[in-house]
């Protein structure tokens, strides 16, 4: 997994919100709502619905992204975390690493791309699923 940038400029979060996000930055993998959950009961979180509250305005921040093809979410390890709008995520179908990208060639490819055909993205996201390094080594 990419190195966890840690988010030395966290918005004033609420408790639920904290441990939601240290949740997911400590996590090796991506977790789903029910995955932190788990984690967090012994924190005081019981109800699903305190989670998705938390990971909605962690998503609302971009402090978090949801991957879609997992339904599961990952801590954004991208330095202006709350600037971009363009990711794209390497899933490791073996091992369920997440590495998150960030190339510039990528979104100025994906501009052009939409903007010939008028469309105005808000926000994309592209998850490419295979195997990493290591594991296609193993």
């Amino acid at each position: 997994m990419n190195t966890i940038h840690h988010h030395a400029e966290k918005p004033d979060l609420t408790r639920n919100q904290s441990l939601v996000f240290e949740a997911l930055e400590d996590a090796d993998t991506p977790l789903t709502a029910y995955n932190i959950l788990e984690r967090l009961t012994g924190e005081g979180l019981r109800a699903p619905l305190q989670v998705y509250r938390a990971l909605d305005k962690l998503l609302d921040l971009g402090m978090v992204h949801r991957l879609e093809s997992l339904n599961a979410f990952v801590a954004c390890r991208h330095p202006d975390c709350d600037t971009h709008a363009t990711v794209a995520f390497a899933i490791c179908d073996e091992c369920g690493t997440v590495a998150e990208i960030s190339d510039t060639s990528l979104v100025s490819a994906l501009e052009a791309i939409t903007g010939r055909t008028g469309f105005a993205p808000r926000k994309t996201t592209v998850e490419m699923r295979g195997l990493c390094s290591a594991c296609r080594a193993a």
